[in-house]
């Protein structure tokens, strides 16, 4: 299997914006377009606090990594654990200064409560997949952990959700390398959306966002819609 060079890895946390709207990931991903709301707001805040390395924790038979990078070079991605704990085990592997044999187990925090879609699953399994390639480990199981609820939901990374991760990247590298935003049709979704005010649905195939805007604001073109 080929490996994708540095200059073309995407981001992991983009698998949520891809499964909950293509064109909402290829705004933000491939045109650079991104606008703040109340969501966006909380959830930024949550990471900032998960992300603090003043907030270690240490107890018996536990590491804790806190946005711990990762990478696949066979996916093409890149990106951060918001945590990833690090258990004592018989049959885990070894880490580098540590004593023993370690498990893997990252946990991805998010606002709200549990989601009836997969987009945070999703997430969750790419980085289970990163950190096996990484540690040469398997890593049958995460959590996501919600704001709302203050729990965590354990996830099995079973092999339909390591086989959507796998053609989702896929149809986003393809994307990105054709510099291609998709059309969507309007739904009870985009009200939630940050980017409800410059995704404009209705734009042709030929106009993306980004040339919308700038042919009003440069240009003062009346572009019809």
């Amino acid at each position: 299997m080929g490996e994708y060079s540095e200059d073309d890895y995407l981001m992991i946390s983009g698998i949520q914006h891809f499964r909950f709207c293509r064109r909402q990931w290829a705004l933000i991903h491939i045109e650079q377009q991104w606008a703040e709301n109340e969501h966006t707001a909380v959830g930024g805040l949550m990471h900032k606090k998960v992300h603090d390395p003043s907030l270690t924790e240490k107890r018996k038979g536990v590491i804790v990594a806190r946005a711990l990078p990762v990478v696949s070079r066979k996916m093409g991605i890149s990106g951060e654990c918001d945590v990833v704990e690090f258990r004592s085990s018989e049959d885990g592997i070894r880490l580098y200064g540590h004593r023993g044999l370690y498990s893997i187990y990252p946990v991805e925090y998010k606002k709200g409560k549990p989601k009836v879609e997969d987009e945070d699953r999703l997430q969750l399994a790419a980085q289970a997949m990163c950190l096996e390639e990484m540690f040469s480990a398997e890593v049958p199981e995460g959590a996501l952990f919600y704001g709302e609820t203050r729990r965590r939901e354990a996830v099995e990374i079973d092999g339909a959700l390591r086989e959507e991760v796998r053609a989702m990247f896929r149809e986003m590298h393809g994307y990105y390398e054709r510099r291609y935003t998709p059309k969507v049709k309007y739904s009870k979704a985009c009200s939630a959306c940050s980017l409800k005010d410059i995704c404009l649905p209705g734009l042709g195939k030929s106009v993306s966002a980004k040339e919308y805007i700038r042919r009003i604001l440069e240009e003062g073109e009346e572009v019809t819609i």
